[in-house]
């Protein structure tokens, strides 16, 4: 399973890399939503530092959607996705990868957004601990989701309009949880109960993942 999950993320990333659709697209597309909230913000900068964490996870979220459909995307290519089905890989490897790719895609694009967050917001990134924590936890989460419901949307052959309706009902908790983690962590809203929201953030991560290993296989074939 865990070789085939290496695969399978190697190839993501691979296709990425050569592609550079997060580059030149995802990436820009968050950074655009966060200067937008800025210049909406610009007349009460404490209530723009107050709400940077949720804007900085409400640009993760958009950002993930692009690479979710990005992801499938490859696979509904030229049949791609029947011979990855055909290939006799572990569909919960299978899983892994695609879910792994997502996810590094996404710590990368949260490095951005992180510097955007604190130039443009003139926010301090106090307690590196919490943050760095609570963007691996909760890009797990946002990623074995993402995965599982864009097997779904692929499946119908509308990924474009349906898989922001499925997928963002589910991670609603990941993005709350996130953005009261972070909230903690920066001081601008309750102090004290970063850990509570982080073991939050931990149960959606291990539930969506051990859904996503279940199920992947049975979504694949029905597709």
């Amino acid at each position: 399973m865990w070789h085939d999950a290496a695969l399978v993320a190697g190839k993501d990333l691979r296709i990425e890399l050569r592609s550079r659709v997060g580059a030149q697209q995802v990436a820009p597309f968050a950074l655009v939503v966060l200067v937008l909230f800025a210049f909406a913000f610009d007349a009460d900068h404490a209530l723009l530092l107050k709400a940077a964490p949720g804007l900085f996870w409400v640009a993760v979220l958009f950002a993930a959607v692009l690479s979710i459909q990005r992801s499938f995307a490859v696979e509904s290519a030229d049949g791609g996705r029947d011979r990855l089905r055909l290939s006799g890989m572990d569909p919960a490897g299978i899983f892994l990868g695609k879910a792994g790719a997502v996810a590094v895609q996404l710590l990368v694009l949260q490095l951005v957004l992180a510097a955007g967050v604190a130039i443009l917001y003139s926010s301090r990134l106090g307690d590196a601990a919490v943050l760095v924590a609570t963007c691996l936890v909760a890009t797990v989460g946002l990623a074995a989701a993402g995965t599982i419901y864009g097997v779904v949307a692929t499946a119908v052959g509308a990924s474009e309009t349906l898989l922001p309706l499925l997928l963002m009902p589910v991670v609603a908790p990941v993005l709350l949880c996130a953005t009261k983690a972070w909230q903690a962590a920066l001081g601008t809203g309750a102090t004290g109960d970063a850990l509570g929201w982080l073991r939050f953030l931990g149960v959606f991560a291990v539930v969506y993942v051990a859904a996503g290993v279940l199920a992947f296989g049975p979504l694949v074939e029905e597709g």
